[in-house]
């Protein structure tokens, strides 16, 4: 049951996130961003996970000092001095993204599930759509540039070791970060593409962890729930690593091409090794749920409640299918 409490601080998020967007000055978007960072405490503060407080503390100074950094540079930008790549140092740091990502997967292992939705969907628009308006300047272009190759790189080489599940998705987190950089770059509606099925996916990912109240990777080798949410999972996790014919290949597929039509082949290279990388341990994770079975597991805290989405979680990810046939017909 959902608390008037929670509804009125997620309504104001999302009135934060509407304002940033909608602003056609940088005040007006600082305003948001803050509106959205004071929603989002409270709402944190409602988990009944013993790391709440920690997480409270961390995500609150960071963000203070992001938002900081932001309306001094735009101060400076008023002064007719160029501080731009301040401001997308700033934006960088709110994201999470490498190497301001200390703080991103330490915040997420203090959330519920569906509080990890909103830190890795809802609260990336505001400073992804800001950082996109910052592209055409140079300095602001090459610090987006080096944190795409960097988050790629981290994202995909510290999720290798981890047994957390929330750990696993916030580097998961990290390393899309960096293809939507890129397609940042190169093009708006690709990048927006790219973070809408992102969106879909990582939601589609968590809501399956959810159901079976999965925190840790020995939580999902667990027979007492169905084959079906198991395969499932597995569906899912293949589709956000990006494995075709799934969704999650689709927006790869059209940022590899532009990345090839505008010669950058060896940041390209890197982004496919990693996601080699990532696609790895989703697989590693996936093959551990379906093949190893301990019938008498003590942490099973309910039984699986997630039957009704099923379908619908298998319809999208097979439509990844569908698009090349029409693609191919055209």
């Amino acid at each position: 049951m959902v608390s008037p409490f929670s509804m009125l601080f997620f309504f104001t998020l999302v009135l934060g996130l509407v304002l940033c967007i909608s602003s056609d000055t940088w005040f007006g978007a600082w305003v948001g961003l803050e509106l959205n960072l004071l929603s989002f405490i409270p709402l944190i503060s409602s988990s009944s996970n013993r790391y709440s407080s920690e997480s409270i503390l961390k995500y609150f100074l960071v963000q203070v000092l992001a938002s900081i950094m932001i309306i001094f540079s735009a101060l400076f930008i008023l002064m007719m001095v160029n501080l731009k790549m301040v401001f997308s140092l700033s934006l960088l740091l709110k994201l999470g993204a490498a190497p301001f990502h200390f703080w991103f997967p330490q915040v997420m292992e203090g959330l519920s599930w569906i509080q990890a939705i909103i830190l890795m969907t809802l609260q990336k628009m505001g400073p992804m759509i800001l950082l996109s308006y910052l592209v055409y300047d140079k300095w602001s272009l090459i610090m987006i540039f080096t944190s795409a190759v960097v988050s790629a790189i981290v994202g995909a080489m510290s999720g290798l070791n981890q047994l957390y599940l929330r750990k696993i998705m916030a580097f998961s987190s990290i390393n899309h970060m960096s293809w939507m950089f890129f397609a940042m770059i190169l093009s708006e509606y690709c990048w927006l593409l790219y973070f809408s099925v992102y969106c879909l996916l990582s939601i589609l990912v968590i809501m399956n962890f959810y159901f079976q109240q999965a925190y840790h990777f020995s939580h999902l080798v667990n027979s007492s729930f169905p084959l079906m949410p198991k395969v499932v999972s597995m569906m899912s996790l293949f589709s956000l690593g990006g494995l075709p014919p799934f969704l999650g290949f689709i927006p790869k597929w059209f940022i590899i091409q532009e990345m090839i039509f505008s010669n950058y082949l060896y940041p390209l290279l890197v982004l496919l090794m990693c996601s080699l990388v990532t696609l790895y341990f989703y697989i590693r994770m996936s093959i551990s749920f379906l093949t190893l079975v301990f019938p008498f597991s003590g942490w099973v805290t309910k039984d699986y409640e997630g039957n009704k989405i099923m379908n619908m979680v298998m319809i999208t990810n097979f439509i990844g299918m569908l698009v090349p046939s029409i693609y191919m017909m055209y």
